[in-house]
């Protein structure tokens, strides 16, 4: 009898253990700006619904191609975190994915920045983290909130801890897309196909000449948010990468460089997520 009650002690323990995670819903934020709603992912702690905690929030941007499932779906988010928060290595928090995107990118558009018909930044700042973190009792200070990507939401995050330094307490750009040579990219008989605007949006943006014009006040600022790049060996981005780095170290803003055996893969991005969301949490101030 008593080995019966013991067994089922551990079984209702391993039950309740594995019901008691983070776990991923889907949102539908909707934008005056863009003029259509915005598909988000959310990933929540466990005992979210049971606490009043208040939470850190990280901002997990897709890359070209992609959509708001992706780190999901294809790098495997929860299980990561799961994995983290039960080792130590990561806080509990939320974890914000919204959509820029789509795979056709010839005919969507895709991209993090203010386009033609699409003020995606804008959209960004004015109306997802403000709804978002009102509905999930989280961020609210930059020293509760993080950003981070891969590829395009690379350099996205990047691009925006620049320009919103009081924003994020850190910014983790993974094999990040932070500039684009428009003499590299060939330009279409039609002017309007979504990945040429696409392209054109990274070179106006490019990380690596804002850190080039950024005036002394700006370079403090800079100073303030801790940054991480990530890139694979392998990967024809990591010029871009070690370009930044080097830029960055000579104006005195601190970075932290890892380059890795590995290209521009999932495979990489996966393993990615098992630095970038402890180095988030180290950089949460509670």
């Amino acid at each position: 009898m008593k080995k019966t009650f013991l067994l089922l002690s551990v079984l209702l323990g391993i039950a309740f253990a594995l019901g008691a995670q983070n776990r991923i819903q889907t949102e539908e934020v909707s934008s005056s700006l863009l003029g259509h709603s915005v598909k988000v992912n959310v990933c929540l702690p466990r005992y979210f619904e049971s606490s009043d905690r208040h939470y850190p929030v990280l901002y997990l941007l897709h890359g070209l191609y992609g959509v708001h499932t992706d780190w999901e779906n294809r790098g495997g988010l929860r299980a990561v975190l799961d994995e983290l928060n039960g080792t130590g290595e990561a806080a509990e928090m939320i974890v914000i994915m919204p959509c820029a995107g789509d795979p056709d990118v010839q005919h969507v558009q895709n991209g993090y920045f203010n386009m033609p018909g699409c003020p995606y930044e804008d959209f960004f700042f004015e109306e997802l983290i403000p709804a978002m973190e009102q509905k999930y009792r989280c961020g609210g200070a930059k020293q509760l909130r993080a950003v981070a990507g891969l590829s395009m939401g690379g350099g996205g995050s990047v691009v925006y801890a620049q320009r919103h330094p009081d924003m994020f307490s850190s910014c983790y750009g993974m094999s990040a897309w932070l500039d684009n040579q428009m003499n590299q990219v060939r330009q279409p008989e039609n002017q309007d196909n979504k990945l040429y605007i696409t392209a054109m949006s990274v070179r106006e943006h490019s990380a690596l000449d804002f850190i080039d014009n950024a005036d002394e006040k700006t370079v403090q600022a800079l100073r303030g948010v801790k940054w991480f790049l990530d890139c694979g060996d392998d990967d024809g981005l990591l010029q871009l990468t070690t370009d930044l780095f080097l830029k960055m170290k000579r104006r005195g803003i601190p970075c932290e460089l890892r380059v890795r055996n590995g290209a521009h893969t999932w495979e990489y991005w996966h393993t990615a997520l098992r630095l970038s969301l402890p180095f988030a949490s180290r950089n949460f101030t509670f």
